[in-house]
């Protein structure tokens, strides 16, 4: 017989000292269990920067009232979603900036940056007296608190592949619970995560080494605009976020309004315990049930049944004005609970298919432009809600869906568009999850 080449042993991976990208990947390297105490961090961080956005809606309503700018009781929700969407508006000009700033100084400084800038404008936001105070301090805010993108970013990075679902659900799971924790806990973010050597010629020059660097593929920066996987995902993901604030919005104005503009007459002690089970539920949710689930049917495939079970439970809540007492109550923590679930669900699928559709040196700079497109979405979605919610109270006796029976099929409508957008030809899967 000839002689036959022997097989060769893969090189072993070569991490540099002092680069903390190499630091983490020979961590992931060394333990392959789930990353519990910089997942932790993930997601106090991330509920402190989400204090703003979800602490608001519960006492909204009564805001305005107290700040006395509507006219007349229908004209809240008008000037309530105005106020909603100042936020969204200035993060939508900065995300993107915030995004490629994380791509060159890491992704740390940033957090910091953003989790300071949580406690000095949300402060004066409540000092605000004044309705033109209010939203000039939320336009700030938004504009400021640039932790999304790097915070996504970082919640891929520390976790090995078998478990960067699970990373990034603790991002959407913990942005929506919105509990109100100290936002000094960001300062804890230890890791960084970005290469920070330089690498010529494909190949690391190490004196006496010729092991090859772990590290992405080496190519000329493809335009994250022409990335189809990339946008693609960020269209679905934009119009799922639009779907999830308006809904957010409704759902605590029309809690909070009169029965007899269709609401349910409640107090804001009562739909903040709603939106508080509905935030232990999805801490159920998120430990014993997301990752089983995303599992057995991929992020594409979730994400498609969380959009279409969403419609028929959405469809339901304009007929709990029927109800009352205690089966009003559990018919409302059943549906809240579910719904912040599935959504969830949607948000997380379609963020993970846009971080595995781009290497780790365009990350930032890609959720800086999901960021920014959701910004505009979310932006639209509470004074779009606001405006519907006044028109349609003042419409119950409609013959064709009266008063909230328009207001949640709206929202159906929406829903109903996110689904259509998770199938060909409008999504494009990148090609190592097919």
């Amino acid at each position: 017989m000839g002689d036959e080449a022997s097989p060769t042993t893969p090189p072993a991976p070569l991490y540099l000292d002092g680069c903390p990208g190499c630091a983490m990947e020979r961590k992931k390297a060394s333990s392959k269990g789930i990353p519990y105490k910089e997942l932790f961090f993930v997601a106090v961080t991330t509920i402190a920067s989400a204090l703003p956005i979800s602490s608001l809606f519960p006492f909204l309503y009564f805001m305005i009232e107290d700040l006395h700018v509507a006219k007349t009781e229908q004209d809240i929700g008008l000037y309530a979603g105005f106020l909603g969407a100042s936020y969204f508006i200035g993060r939508f000009f900065a995300s993107l900036f915030w995004g490629v700033v994380a791509d060159r100084i890491g992704r740390k400084p940033i957090i910091i940056f953003s989790v300071a800038s949580v406690v000095i404008f949300n402060t004066l936001f409540g000092f605000s007296v004044k309705y033109w105070m209010a939203i000039t301090t939320r336009l700030l805010l938004g504009a400021l608190n640039g932790m999304l993108a790097p915070i996504k970013a970082y919640s891929i990075e520390i976790c090995r592949p078998e478990h960067q679902a699970l990373g990034l659900s603790i991002v959407s799971t913990a942005w929506g619970l919105g509990l109100i924790v100290g936002p000094s806990i960001g300062g804890y973010l230890a890791q960084e995560t970005l290469h920070t050597h330089k690498i010529m010629d494909n190949e690391a020059e190490m004196s006496g080494d010729s092991r090859t660097l772990q590290t992405e593929d080496i190519h000329p920066d493809k335009s994250l605009y022409k990335n189809w996987p990339l946008m693609s995902s960020i269209s679905a993901y934009c119009v799922f976020t639009l779907q999830e604030t308006a809904y957010t919005e409704i759902l605590s104005l029309w809690t909070v309004s009169d029965r007899k503009y269709g609401g349910l007459s409640f107090s804001s002690k009562e739909i903040g315990q709603v939106l508080a089970i509905a935030g232990a539920g999805l801490i159920v949710y998120q430990i014993f049930i997301y990752r089983p689930v995303h599992k057995y049917l991929g992020s594409v495939n979730s994400c498609r049944a969380a959009s279409a079970l969403s419609v028929p439970l959405i469809a339901a809540f304009p007929f709990m004005t029927h109800l009352s007492g205690l089966k009003l109550g559990l018919a409302l923590y059943f549906a809240t609970t579910f719904k912040a679930a599935l959504g969830t669900t949607t948000l997380t699928s379609t963020s993970l298919l846009q971080n595995y559709a781009v290497p780790q040196h365009q990350r930032g700079a890609a959720n800086g432009i999901a960021t920014t497109a959701m910004s505009f979405f979310k932006a639209i979605g509470p004074a779009g809600a606001g405006a519907l919610f006044s028109w349609t109270q003042k419409r119950q006796d409609a013959a064709f869906f009266p008063g909230d029976h328009m207001l949640f099929l709206i929202l159906n409508v929406l829903q109903c568009i996110g689904l259509v957008l998770t199938f060909k030809p409008f999504l494009a899967v990148p090609k190592h999850l097919k």
